[in-house]
């Protein structure tokens, strides 16, 4: 019922666990990808596995600072160039330090919001003329943005203004292109190892389906709020956290 043939992706942060699980859906769903991260080496790697996963695949890499806005113009271009066009993106690039409020330094704070809210601004709007007719924009947010997160105060603001920013830009870009914001709740990625660590047993006795999100089940989200299946859903946020956060 999912069909992305012909369809252009950029994803942001693709290095990632959830960038990487979406980019593999996608890609044997007949996507063509455009693979956006800091680390190139670790995006080289991602590309032959989606190659082997999809042969006939359009696959590009794209190394950008998501804090720089001129890298992202320059990476929304190259790929528009490329592909024609840009039909959806998805933008799970930032970071997740841990710091209590009372101990953060004023660069701490500052270079989150760098990261995790200027750097969705600027990829947003650098893909905004080349999106094309029926397009669609995902953001990450997080259940830290409903629930509030201890010793991640910066990170939980960030991403409830991930929220508010996905809501306004759905206002600004309808008809032709829907935005949402997907919430998720704690997921088993590389992101979320020191807190599973010191909380795990903690998040999942509160967490109602009583397991971890996998990256694999927030790729299925991401995929079904691009298609078609959601055709007729914009500004919303997707909860997908087990329950651990119910609206």
């Amino acid at each position: 019922m999912i069909s992305f043939h012909n369809k252009t992706f950029l994803l942001t942060g693709a290095a990632g666990g959830i960038a990487k699980a979406t980019a593999k859906l996608i890609v044997q769903h007949g996507a063509n990808v455009a693979l956006s991260d800091v680390n190139e080496a670790a995006l080289h790697t991602l590309k032959k596995e989606l190659q082997t996963l999809a042969p006939a695949a359009r696959i590009s890499v794209h190394v950008t600072d998501i804090a720089d806005a001129n890298a992202c113009f320059a990476t929304a271009k190259a790929v528009a160039e490329q592909f024609g066009g840009i039909d959806h993106l998805v933008h799970s690039a930032g970071i997740y330090p841990e710091k209590l409020v009372a101990d953060m330094p004023n660069e701490d704070w500052l270079n989150l919001m760098r990261i995790n809210l200027d750097g969705t601004f600027y990829i947003c709007k650098a893909v905004i003329p080349y999106l094309t007719e029926g397009s669609s924009i995902v953001t990450l947010s997080s259940v830290a943005a409903q629930r509030g997160s201890f010793s991640h105060a910066h990170y939980s603001a960030s991403k409830g203004a991930v929220i508010s920013f996905s809501r306004s830009l759905a206002l600004e870009l309808a008809p032709k292109t829907r935005v949402n914001a997907l919430s998720p709740g704690i997921i088993a990625t590389p992101m979320t190892k020191d807190l599973l660590a010191q909380k795990g047993q903690s998040l999942l006795d509160n967490t109602p389906l009583r397991r971890l999100g996998t990256a694999e089940e927030i790729a299925g989200s991401i995929a079904f709020l691009c298609s078609s299946l959601a055709s007729f859903i914009t500004g919303e946020t997707l909860q997908v956290n087990g329950g651990l956060y119910i609206n």
